[in-house]
């Protein structure tokens, strides 16, 4: 079996794996990670969302063998180590805004929304209509209006 080496969370990892198993099976079954929900397996749902060198990516539709020893991965458990503080400002403003019902798809939105104001931030501009447009993680309760309303409060304090 090959070895697969990535840095997760800030800790370089190594795992015995084939180089196709999707990278969201390899963070939740062999190294414990649930933050990244499986939802729809097909990066569709964009519930196992987490952060690849920074950008957003879908676990579920990348394999382990394509990533680099030196990729950076970052779910929503290790969101927070990556400012100063208990919780990120996203997080924050996700609790603050009473956002979560059942919670399941909640670590993904946080995780493409801190993605897409980092993006926003580097870009010069600040969080527009468009913008909060284009987050298509599903939410099954419905909650997109608190979740616009989060990214709004969290983008501001980031």
């Amino acid at each position: 079996m090959p070895k697969q080496t990535f840095v997760l969370n800030g800790e370089r990892v190594t795992v015995k794996v084939a180089d196709d198993e999707r990278v969201l099976w390899v963070l939740r079954d062999l190294l414990g990670v649930t933050g990244p929900k499986y939802g729809c397996g097909i990066n569709v749902c964009k519930a196992c969302t987490s952060h690849i060198n920074g950008k957003a990516f879908n676990p579920c539709s990348v394999k382990v063998g394509d990533l680099e020893p030196d990729d950076e991965i970052t779910t929503i458990e290790g969101l927070a180590d990556t400012v100063k503080g208990d919780l990120h400002p996203m997080q924050e403003a996700w609790i603050d805004r009473d956002v979560p019902q059942c919670g399941y798809c909640q670590p993904g939105q946080i995780m493409a929304a801190v993605a897409l104001v980092r993006k926003v931030q580097r870009e010069g501009g600040t969080i527009t209509e468009a913008d909060l447009d284009g987050i298509r993680n599903i939410c099954r309760c419905g909650t997109y209006t608190r979740i616009r309303e989060a990214v709004r409060q969290g983008a501001r304090k980031m």
